[in-house]
């Protein structure tokens, strides 16, 4: 959110994370529901997580690039031709020496990314109940 802002869809943003990533948004956020998932104890489940929030980014892109290349046309092609849409590629990166945030968005981003902190504390309660028969145990994953 420091490099796209308020700028979203107004310039294309080529600098900083979108210089390696078109989507460094989704790719961080498929990192953080690993993580998520990982907080189970389940290295299955982390893998779901993982998978299944690449897949939703995925179509979420699509729409997304379709949109970004109406609006700017071949410089977007160009971008598109040069920056991978998700694994990111670190020998392409390049940044601008300054960049003005908006300090609105960055919070609310910060506060939507809170989210993942819950998950540690969901499974132990799901935990919790099911030791004490309050829920059933219906899959284990290891």
């Amino acid at each position: 959110m420091l490099y796209i802002g308020k700028r979203k869809g107004v310039e294309l943003i080529e600098t900083g994370p979108y210089s390696i990533t078109r989507n460094p948004l989704y790719v961080f956020s498929a990192l953080a529901a690993l993580g998520a998932g990982a907080q189970s104890g389940s290295i299955v489940l982390a893998v779901i997580f993982a998978i299944g929030t690449v897949a939703v980014f995925y179509f979420v892109a699509l729409r997304e690039e379709a949109f970004l290349k109406d609006r700017f046309g071949a410089p977007f092609n160009a971008y598109c031709l040069r920056v991978p849409r998700f694994w990111p590629s670190f020998r392409l990166y390049r940044d601008e020496p300054t960049v003005f945030a908006s300090t609105d968005r960055l919070y609310t981003t910060l506060k939507d990314g809170l989210i993942f902190f819950l998950a540690k504390p969901a499974f132990d309660f799901i935990e919790y109940l099911q030791l004490w028969g309050f829920m059933p145990i219906l899959v284990r994953l290891i």
